[in-house]
């Protein structure tokens, strides 16, 4: 099986994306990568505090307080449900007709359905509409969202010059903490200001996170419309001929590396789910921390998570992808043992350190994986290839682990269960990690069939 998929890297420095683009150019790529992640995170963390603080009183009021929750949850679940077959459908156009069109269709659909829901009226206005409504926005999203981030990665990826895509691939990566950083800031002026249980907050405060990212949304449109399509793609269609369907073909031609990938995938969304989602209910909710006390706390987790993904980014285009998201798996694996052990002891400052490390350890996992994934597949189904895998174990790791989540800290074992669980998934990512090739020196050009 190694073999098979251990494909070595090509001989010599075979150039990737022509010279370096100049500085203006540079950073509307950087800005045109990272605006589509950022508004699929930022809507990902609004909309499950709104979900679980409004959503059931202003679109499922009628079936009561517990069953309206559920119901509200199902719409944030949802997005996952098409977020894989929202990344088959934008592959197949983005790897036919180019990645700075399907990036601008994904950025304006996943957007405008982000305003749309905070200008929705709730059922006492539309009554049985308004429900239907919003999981027909919500499924729309998803697929947009599953098309989003392979299109930034390769954006920045296919544009970046030889030895720095990981430098380039930084953007979308550090779009996920950004957002998170967003997100909570909003939610915390929220509750600072009119106080996330008032008739304010119910009537129209939870819509202004929502409408806000309109801003984000003129910014990223702005960028991926004043940037030219990557010179990867533009050569790659000029001289080869297109033939098949690319989710068909990555899967006749590399099936083991689709697999691994999608493994390595689910290890690391698990952590950051738990991370970004699960733990600020688990503290308010449990451990009995204030709202504002933990928001503080997820505010300062999330730019230092900016800091140290950029870096290990950055830093992979010397040292390899392989070796730091392995280390960034492994250190993760054993915080998750030692997390939940330091968050009982109640105290403020073992709650931060906790969840501040586990956030700082998240980015030598996640960082590389920006350049890591698309470096894997060709060119003619890169996007294609490297969106499903990262896809499908957002799937696997990020919503399952948030449905078992609390089963598990209330089982007999207590909350290390959920720890343990945890780990075993970054165990079975290190596992894939083993098997899967290193790919930093590898030309973007080289065939990668195995």
């Amino acid at each position: 099986m190694s073999a098979a998929v251990r494909t070595p890297p090509s001989p010599g420095p075979t150039p990737s994306a022509g010279p370096r683009p100049d500085r203006t150019a540079v950073r509307r790529i950087n800005l045109a990568s990272m605006a589509g992640t950022t508004i699929e995170f930022y809507d990902y963390f609004i909309y499950g505090t709104a979900a679980a603080l409004v959503f059931h009183k202003v679109f499922f009021p009628a079936v009561g307080g517990v069953v309206g929750t559920i119901a509200a949850f199902g719409t944030f679940a949802l997005v996952y449900v098409f977020r894989p077959v929202g990344s088959i459908l934008f592959g197949h156009v983005g790897d036919r007709l180019g990645r700075k069109r399907t990036l601008i269709v994904t950025l304006m659909t996943m957007g405008l359905c982000t305003v749309a829901v905070g200008l929705m009226p709730g059922a006492a206005t539309l009554g049985v509409a308004a429900p239907i409504l919003l999981i027909v926005l919500r499924a729309v999203q998803g697929l947009a969202v599953g098309g989003e981030w392979a299109g930034a990665a390769l954006f920045a990826t296919e544009n970046a010059p030889d030895g720095q895509r990981g430098r380039f691939a930084l953007y979308p990566q550090v779009g996920a903490t950004v957002a998170f950083a967003l997100a909570t800031a909003t939610f915390l002026a929220v509750d600072l200001g009119i106080g996330e249980t008032s008739d304010a907050f119910v009537s129209w405060g939870w819509r202004v996170p929502f409408l806000l990212s309109a801003l984000l949304i003129g910014v990223g449109l702005y960028v991926r419309l004043h940037t030219d399509e990557t010179p990867v793609f533009t050569d790659a269609a000029r001289t080869t001929t297109r033939r098949g369907v690319p989710f068909l073909e990555v899967w006749r031609r590399q099936p083991r590396t689709m697999l691994l990938a999608t493994g390595l995938a689910t290890g690391v969304f698990a952590a950051m789910s738990v991370a970004t989602s699960y733990l600020t209910s688990y503290a308010t909710g449990s451990l009995g921390m204030s709202k504002a006390g933990i928001l503080v706390i997820d505010i300062i987790a999330a730019l230092v998570s900016v800091a140290t993904t950029a870096y290990a980014a950055i830093l992979s285009d010397r040292l390899g992808r392989r070796r730091l998201v392995t280390a960034g798996c492994i250190g993760l694996a054993v915080w998750s043992l030692v997390l939940f052990p330091l968050l009982d002891t109640r105290s403020p400052f073992a709650i931060g350190a906790g969840i501040v490390v586990l956030l700082a350890l998240l980015g030598p996992a996640y960082g590389p994986l920006g350049a890591y994934l698309p470096e894997m597949f060709s060119t003619r189904y890169r996007y294609t290839g490297s969106g499903v895998s990262y896809n499908l174990g957002g799937v696997a790791g990020g919503a399952v682990i948030l449905v078992v989540a609390a089963p598990l800290t209330a089982s007999a074992w207590g909350p290390i269960t959920l720890g343990l669980c945890i780990a075993g998934l970054l165990a079975i990512a290190v596992g894939c990690l083993r098997r899967l090739p290193e790919t930093h020196e590898r030309a973007l050009t080289a065939a990668c069939d195995a």
